[in-house]
């Protein structure tokens, strides 16, 4: 399937979308609890059951307009389904909050492989989407690896040692935050390193 055209908006509410969705849905019902099948249920895992299919569904529908998904797109659904399928079926939330910790880590685990490579694997994986040189690519990916260890690192403290209310406050605003706020700094070197022809 050929890659097709989306709107910037469609695009971002489809990624962002489940994720606000569990938010809406969380400050709803948070403190309560429910009786299945004998077995008692905090609302927050059974909206981490409503989460795995909506996501799944996200990314389906994503899939089918744009023609195409990403690696990184397909690791994070990977790891919504495994720690959320978890969760769910230990009853115990502490394995969705670990989620991002894991998602982060893998990236950053892969991005640092590559460069002891001397590769830029999130070049290949955005498959020329920015007009960088190989150097702009390979201090990028230095410098988003560096980020996502720090944002790894950032939720395991928060969700240690912080309430489920603050918990979901930062994944579904801190979180997404520091990655748009990560790349608008990096305006300088997009600049410096940029292969796109100058206007006159």
């Amino acid at each position: 399937m050929s890659e097709k055209q989306v709107s910037p908006a469609v695009k971002i509410g489809l990624e962002l979308g489940p994720v606000l969705l569990f938010f809406l849905g969380y400050i709803s019902t948070r403190g309560q609890s429910y009786q299945i099948g004998g077995t008692e249920y905090d609302a927050f895992i059974l909206l981490t059951a409503a989460f795995i299919p909506l996501m799944a569904v996200a990314t389906f529908v994503l899939w089918k307009l744009s023609g195409r998904l990403s690696r990184l797109q397909l690791v994070t659904l990977v790891m919504v389904v495994l720690f959320g399928g978890l969760t769910v079926w230990l009853n115990d939330e502490r394995f969705f909050k670990m989620k991002p910790t894991a998602v982060y880590s893998i990236f950053a685990v892969l991005l640092f492989i590559g460069l002891a490579r001397g590769q830029s694997w999130l070049e290949l994986v955005m498959e020329g989407a920015l007009p960088l040189k190989h150097e702009g690519w390979i201090v990028l990916t230095r410098r988003l690896a560096i980020m996502f260890a720090v944002m790894a690192l950032a939720n395991e403290f928060v969700w240690r040692t912080m309430s489920t209310d603050a918990w979901v406050n930062f994944r579904t605003f801190v979180l997404p935050l520091m990655l748009f706020g990560f790349f608008i700094l990096q305006g300088k070197l997009f600049e410096r390193y940029s292969t796109a022809p100058d206007k006159q």
